[in-house]
């Protein structure tokens, strides 16, 4: 029988922004921008399609949209707004 594949399940999960923003930024290369609030929240409304049924987040769904997008916005948005 084979085991549930808990990477997997943890990147499918639906979690808070919150929660989304600091899974994003843990273990991410040091060369990679980090994340904030304020531009998780521009990128919802820029990509609000990827929304469409709740304001919960997935690792899976969402993270490799941000990590492309967010190199052009890290300097437009306050980090600690």
């Amino acid at each position: 029988m084979k085991l549930p594949d808990v990477d997997r399940l943890n990147s499918e999960k639906l979690i808070s922004l919150s929660e989304f923003l600091k899974s994003y930024n843990e273990g991410l290369p040091i060369q990679f921008p980090r994340a904030s609030l304020p531009l998780l929240r521009e990128f919802k409304k820029e990509h609000s399609a990827l929304f469409k049924h709740s304001d919960l987040w997935s690792l899976d769904q969402h993270r490799k949209v941000v990590m492309n997008w967010l190199p052009s916005r890290c300097k437009t948005v306050p980090n600690d707004a």
